[in-house]
């Protein structure tokens, strides 16, 4: 099953205790028995929603990319009409985000590496993630006059994920106004005026 499977109390109920747990713990040292405990539900009701640990690990990261996006978007879309101060506001939402209490990193950084090989479907969903946030800075820097969008997306999702380690190491969010000085700088440099 994925995101978009048909929802119902008990397998929102299964997902929001995995996700916590997950995203608290690890996703590897959470096990099945732990989030059934957690729940309070029975294993028959885990397998009537989800065929395996790994089935339940990929809908959650299905959702929170989901999720994840609309959030961002939703930052993107209150800056106005302006293009750079829309690609800007990316990082207006990480900082936001950084100063939240349930902070702890990237689920999907740390998907990808509790999973590291490239075929695994668990790396893949989170790699999935990062793939359609690249997208939407491709987007962005297009529009803001960038002569190559694609590098400097990428360029800004190397900023982002470095943004989210260090943010997590040391539990401040001046990660994110470093990130956003520095896109701001290569946003410069990147349009044709600066050539």
């Amino acid at each position: 099953m994925s995101a978009t499977a048909s929802s119902s109390p008990k397998r929102d109920h299964l997902m929001a205790t995995a996700w916590r747990l997950f995203y608290r713990d690890g996703i590897r040292a959470v096990g099945i028995d732990t989030i059934l405990a957690e729940a309070g539900v029975a294993k028959m009701t885990l397998y009537n929603h989800f065929a395996s640990k790994e089935e339940l690990i990929i809908a959650i990261l299905e959702t929170r990319d989901v999720e994840f996006r609309e959030s961002l978007m939703a930052q993107v879309n209150a800056a106005g009409h302006n293009p750079e101060k829309r690609l800007l506001a990316v990082f207006d939402w990480l900082e936001n985000w950084f100063a939240t209490e349930s902070f702890k990193g990237c689920v999907f950084i740390r998907a990808a590496s509790e999973y590291p090989e490239p075929t695994h479907p668990i790396h893949q969903a989170a790699w999935r993630h990062k793939i359609a946030v690249q997208a939407i800075l491709t987007d962005l820097c297009a529009a803001a006059g960038a002569t190559d969008p694609v590098t400097l997306a990428t360029a800004f999702s190397l900023l982002i994920d470095g943004a989210v380690i260090a943010a997590h190491a040391t539990q401040t969010t001046n990660p994110a106004r470093s990130a956003r000085t520095t896109a701001a700088a290569l946003l410069q440099l990147a349009q044709p005026s600066a050539a």
